[in-house]
């Protein structure tokens, strides 16, 4: 199946880089150079993914990561100059899945890329061989208060649904299989995002994010300082 990387950057040289990379994959390849054109393309064709620039002039990457999270659930890229944590922290906050830093390997860029795909054709398989089974209680997970349904990819807290992205029920997914084990960040972004490559940060910034829509129960993700983290079931108690 074709896939569509949509890349923006005001840099036409690297918009014309990370194209012949992808393009050489046997990935479809729409370019834009700004963030107004970015929106234009996302609202016209079918993007599949899109690594996004965040110093742009005019609407800024963060601006355009926040336009398109409103109306797609299209995995995003940030490439940025700045390696400030700070940054990184803020753009994956507001909704992107993963970060790199200029300069860049296009190698690296492509087999993030890939990674993705081959991560979400696995779980598409899956979930086509679940419907072909009867409905099965096994695909609801639940721990206390909080319940996963791994058909649907809805999860309920108390009840009432989170509101989650696929990555954050990923990882509790990832997480309720592995209770109370000591799970390190690399552990948890090879399980998930599907590679070895990317910024460990990720894996922290999600794990916040889904802490705070886990509220009062956010315990029962523990932190284990310098190693990684651990699930405990017990935190999730009535």
């Amino acid at each position: 199946m074709s896939r569509t990387v949509l890349v923006v950057d005001d840099d036409k040289d690297i918009v014309r880089l990370i194209a012949d990379g992808l393009k050489y994959e046997q990935f479809e390849v729409k370019s834009a150079y700004s963030g107004a054109e970015a929106l234009a393309v996302m609202q016209a064709a079918g993007v599949d993914f899109v690594i996004l620039d965040i110093m742009m002039p005019g609407m800024d990457g963060l601006e355009v990561c926040r336009v398109i999270r409103e109306r797609h659930a299209t995995p995003i890229l940030f490439l940025s100059a700045r390696d400030r944590e700070m940054d990184k922290i803020i753009g994956l906050e507001i909704g992107a899945d993963d970060y790199m830093t200029k300069p860049f390997s296009v190698h690296e860029l492509t087999s993030r890329v890939k990674a993705h795909f081959r991560k979400m054709e696995r779980l598409h398989r899956e979930w086509e061989s679940r419907q072909e089974e009867p409905q099965s209680s096994a695909q609801v997970h639940a721990k206390g208060v909080l319940q996963l349904n791994e058909a649907t990819y809805e999860a309920h807290l108390q009840g009432d649904k989170l509101d989650l992205s696929t990555k954050e029920f990923q990882i509790l997914l990832y997480f309720f299989g592995r209770p109370n084990q000591v799970l390190t960040r690399e552990q948890i972004y090879a399980s998930v995002w599907g590679d070895d490559y990317g910024d460990m940060n990720t894996v922290t910034v999600h794990i916040k994010n889904i802490r705070k829509k886990l509220d009062s129960y956010s315990e029962c993700i523990k932190t284990v300082w310098g190693v990684g983290y651990k699930f405990a079931p017990e935190g999730l108690r009535p």
